[in-house]
């Protein structure tokens, strides 16, 4: 299923692109309103602009769509892991720790020297 939404999502953000690269600026509907290049137009003097932004407007929802599903599916998957077949380790206690040096005892701290005053 996931394969299927990650085909569509693909298709989608293309044809998103697409779309976008296809719309004219804003600066181009004053030549137009002159007669510049109307007859040229494939979708007719308003009909380009209209159609593409609700083209854009259904491929912009289809493509937030497909990417809230996917991160919803790969958030939420359940797979199996090699690390449940394995064991954990067991530690085991130290049974006689060295005597740590750092520690001094009483009997062993130095006795401060008295300097002659």
């Amino acid at each position: 299923m996931s394969i299927f939404i990650v085909i569509i999502h693909v298709i989608v953000s293309i044809a998103l692109i697409m779309i976008v690269l296809l719309q004219t600026g804003k600066g181009a509907d004053m030549g137009a309103a002159f007669g510049g290049g109307s007859s040229q137009s494939f979708f007719g003097t308003t009909g380009a602009s209209t159609f593409l932004s609700k083209a854009t407007t259904v491929a912009a929802i289809v493509f937030m769509l497909t990417s809230l599903s996917l991160a919803y599916t790969s958030g939420h998957k359940r797979g199996n892991s090699i690390m449940k077949q394995i064991p954990a380790p067991v530690e085991q206690p130290v049974s006689s720790p060295l005597p740590d040096k750092n520690t001094a005892t009483p009997q062993d701290a130095p006795t401060p020297e008295k300097s002659p005053q």
